[in-house]
C-alpha cells in the first residue's frame, strides 16, 4: 500500500514520537479533530507499514547502566556475518548491531555497568567463533539519541 502523509499525518507522528503512550483522544482535542479521524490515520498509517508497534525508551543510567561503547568487529569469514549476529543477540547488553560497509563487517552499541562489566562483554565478543578481533570506542556523551527524529524533518 502506497500511503502519502499529509500534514495531519505528520502532527499525529510528532504526537505519537513525543509520547507513544497518549491517547488518540488527547491527539484528537489537541488537533481539534475527532478520534476517530486519529484512529483511522493511524490504523492507515500502520496497514502501509509506516507505523511498526510502539516502543519504549528506557534510561540505562537509571538501571546503573553507565558506561557505553561501540564496539567494530571484524570477520574471519563474511559469510558467518548472519551467525555473529546472532551471538550478539544473545548478550543483552549487545543493545544495537549493524552490518556494515567499511573497516568492520559489524558494528554495535553496548551498555555497561562499569569498565569491568564493559571488559567482560567485550571478551564475550572476542570468544565469538570467527571474531577475528574487536575495536572499542567509549562514548563520553550521548547528546542525539532519538530513531524518531527524522519524521520532524520530513516535508509533505
Amino acid at each position: 500500500m502506497n500511503y502519502q502523509l499529509d500534514e495531519i499525518d505528520k502532527k499525529i507522528l510528532d504526537f505519537l514520537v513525543e509520547n507513544t503512550r497518549m491517547p488518540f483522544t488527547e491527539i484528537a482535542k489537541q488537533m481539534d479533530v475527532s478520534a476517530g479521524t486519529i484512529h483511522v490515520r493511524v490504523k492507515k498509517m500502520e496497514d502501509a507499514g509506516m507505523i511498526i508497534g510502539s516502543s519504549l525508551s528506557i534510561d540505562y543510567s537509571k538501571l546503573d547502566f553507565n558506561f557505553t561503547a561501540f564496539i567494530g568487529i571484524l570477520l574471519t569469514k563474511s559469510n558467518r556475518t548472519q551467525e555473529v549476529l546472532k551471538e550478539l543477540g544473545s548478550i543483552p547488553n549487545v543493545i544495537e548491531a549493524s552490518v556494515i560497509s567499511g573497516k568492520y563487517n559489524i558494528f554495535c552499541k553496548v551498555k555497561a555497568k562499569n569498565t569491568e562489566d564493559a571488559k567482560r562483554i567485550i571478551y564475550q565478543i572476542d570468544d565469538i567463533q570467527d571474531v577475528m578481533r574487536t575495536e572499542s570506542m567509549i562514548s563520553m556523551e550521548e547528546h542525539i539519541s532519538d530513531k524518531n527524529r527524522l519524521i520532524r524533518a520530513v516535508t509533505i
